[in-house]
């Protein structure tokens, strides 16, 4: 017993331990679980993406925001391993709200695939890591979250510093975090720098969120052009298209009015692809002319000779004869472009966020990434829980304990007292049905060295002392008074009744030693029935707080109701956590005491027969009735002693 109890103390010392993996830095108190998953049950990509800048978005229903700093500086992003740490840009951060957008660097996306990220917090002294010059790689040569203050030209997260060279019209609320708001008046102007400059035939990559307001016409979301070159991406009454030198892609599905959609365009040297939501919706074969001047966001460049778009129902690969709608007509039946009226696009009435330029063309496994990461409802990306690190490593336990409410905790505090009170019985009792077995041992060796004098071994004078612990001990001493008794009274020879009074004497002993074996065994008892049932209690009653306090917020999250109910079904496995030891511990304990008491009982027939050996009548004359009702319940008295010893009764 005390084998097992030590045991089941190292386990549970053990166990607490290997709830948490892997801290990464002592330093950092929290962390929480991020997982990216490309599998069907996220996003379902089927490609490797590569290396993604992904878009990390708390928000009080999947962050609670304690513990961190006021301005973020201690967010600290490090892959599954607990070691890679990953670069970040914060490009919002407010605890007060409750709101964070976060950029995180992941080297690796993979194909339906679930692989997870740690975000580390809590660390007062840490310096601010937020970087973006490093969080997106080098093909990037333009990143504008738009999150500057109103009236100040927009800033470049990359390396290359291609700040804008005019203020948006306005910064209003977009997809992530703030966007560029374009009323129908001037463009944003973009550099004309080396790193943006496209090379003949070069490859690119525009991506960007898209709201049209009024999509009616022909309005300009990005223009570049170069004196006969031109690059346009735009809408013409709402349906996006791209175009090269007044060659145009064929038209698709339009854009639905005022709503955040995004819009990409990849080139990559033979051919131009157009992308809505991720998806590729259009493509012309064509390659880009080289381009070295600025570019305009929001409408065309101006300044600008405009010419009208030539007929390219020849020229376009895959097209299916679109043209830009003012031309169209007036170049129909030519084979060759000719003069034709101006062309004359509309500035952008909508508003644009998250503006990316790239050298490379960008595969259409990220571009459909960034769409679905970017979204105010991603399924790339998916919270899980906040873990604490403490001094004996409770991790994932120490954020389930702070999310059990007061009402489990009082259920959980009783199991603890019952857990308690249970191993301190087991413990106590096991000592001393083994002071018990071990004195009767020593008992039985002394008393068959007595020979044929039963009254040998009271005659030691350290009887006493050796034996206190000996139930044998006991039964034999209360034999040989009742022996001594009868002798007293000038008995020379019992009769069979006088010893089967003595017997009945030593059974009434043997009553008492199994009840006090026995004793307190009925709250381990308690304990194994009443122990699942208590952490049931607590647990309905957890369930029925998370449940309430969903119904009251008007809202089903599950990031918010998973720790609830993870904390209500704690107090159900605390009561089977005091039930199960219990349940061992006392069937352990009821074994050993039924092998004392068979001992006791084999013990009494011993002396009892001895005992009419030596001081038994010659010849007994035949039991009456009552002798045999006599013997009948000193045999049913074992019965009756295990009744008494399975209640526990003192």
């Amino acid at each position: 017993m005390k084998r097992l109890l030590l045991l089941m103390l190292a386990m549970m010392v053990g166990w607490l331990p290997a709830v948490a993996q892997a801290w990464w830095q002592p330093d950092w108190q929290y962390r929480k679980q991020i997982s990216v998953d490309t599998t069907p049950e996220g996003a379902a990509i089927s490609e490797n993406v590569g290396r993604t800048p992904l878009l990390v978005r708390l928000h009080t229903g999947n962050f609670s925001f304690d513990g961190t700093n006021e301005n973020g500086s201690d967010l600290r992003f490090v892959s599954g391993d607990d070691q890679t740490v990953l670069n970040h840009q914060i490009e919002s951060f407010d605890p007060l709200m409750g709101m964070a957008l976060i950029w995180v660097d992941i080297p690796e996306v993979m194909a339906s695939q679930k692989q997870d990220i740690w975000m580390y917090y809590g660390n007062e002294k840490a310096p601010v890591a937020s970087n973006g010059q490093i969080t997106f790689d080098p093909n990037y040569t333009l990143v504008y979250h738009f999150d500057g203050a109103a009236g100040a030209p927009s800033r470049d997260s990359t390396a290359y510093t291609n700040h804008a060279q005019t203020a948006p019209a306005g910064v209003i609320d977009g997809v992530s975090g703030r966007a560029a708001q374009f009323v129908g008046t001037a463009p944003l102007m973009l550099p004309a720098s080396p790193s943006l400059a496209v090379p003949a035939a070069g490859a690119f990559s525009f991506s960007a969120w898209v709201r049209a307001d009024q999509p009616q016409g022909q309005q300009l979301v990005y223009a570049r052009r170069d004196g006969a070159n031109s690059f346009l991406i735009g809408l013409d009454q709402g349906v996006p298209f791209v175009e090269i030198n007044g060659q145009r892609s064929p038209a698709g599905a339009p854009l639905s009015p005022s709503t955040w959609q995004h819009l990409a365009v990849t080139a990559d040297g033979s051919q131009v692809i157009l992308y809505v939501q991720g998806r590729a919706t259009a493509s012309l074969n064509a390659s880009l002319p080289p381009l070295n001047t600025v570019a305009a966001l929001g409408g065309d460049v101006p300044g600008t000779l405009l010419a009208a778009p030539a007929p390219v129902a020849a020229e376009v690969a895959g097209a299916d004869g679109a043209t830009p709608g003012a031309a169209a007509s007036a170049g129909a039946e030519t084979a060759a472009p000719v003069a034709a009226p101006v062309t004359n696009y509309a500035p952008f009435v909508g508003a644009i966020d998250e503006l990316r330029l790239s050298k490379v063309a960008r595969p259409a496994a990220l571009i459909y990434a960034d769409a679905l990461a970017q979204g105010a409802e991603s399924r790339l990306i998916a919270y899980g829980a906040d873990e604490e690190q403490s001094g004996f490593g409770f991790g994932a336990l120490g954020f389930l304990l702070k999310a059990v409410p007061m009402d489990a905790w009082i259920v959980i505090a009783v199991l603890v007292f019952m857990m308690f009170q249970s191993w301190v019985i087991m413990y106590r009792k096991s000592r001393q049905v083994g002071r018990v077995q071990e004195a009767n041992r020593q008992f039985r060796a002394a008393f068959g060295e007595s020979g044929g004098k039963l009254d040998a071994v009271q005659t030691d004078a350290k009887a006493e002392q050796n034996f206190a612990h000996s139930s044998l001990w006991r039964l034999y001493r209360m034999g040989v008074k009742e022996l001594h008794n009868r002798q007293a009274q000038g008995m020379k020879a019992l009769s069979p009744n006088t010893i089967e009074a003595i017997r009945a004497s030593m059974d009434g002993v043997r009553t008492q030693e199994n009840q006090a074996l026995g004793a307190r065994l009925g709250i381990l008892s308690n304990a194994i029935a009443g122990g699942p049932y208590i952490g049931l209690l607590g647990t309905v009653l957890g369930i029925m707080v998370v449940f309430l306090g969903t119904a009251m917020a008007g809202d089903v999250n599950i990031n918010a109701i998973a720790p609830g109910m993870a904390a209500a079904l704690l107090a159900t496995a605390m009561g089977l956590f005091v039930a199960i030891p219990a349940l061992f511990g006392y069937n352990r304990l009821i074994g050993r005491n039924k092998d004392v008491s068979a001992d006791m009982r084999v013990f009494v027939d011993e002396f009892v027969t001895r005992l009419a050996e030596i001081h038994g009548q010659n010849s007994a004359p035949g039991k009456t009735k009552h002798d045999k009702h006599e013997a009948a319940l000193a045999q049913g008295a074992d019965l009756d002693l295990a009744h008494a010893q399975a209640a526990g009764s003192a």
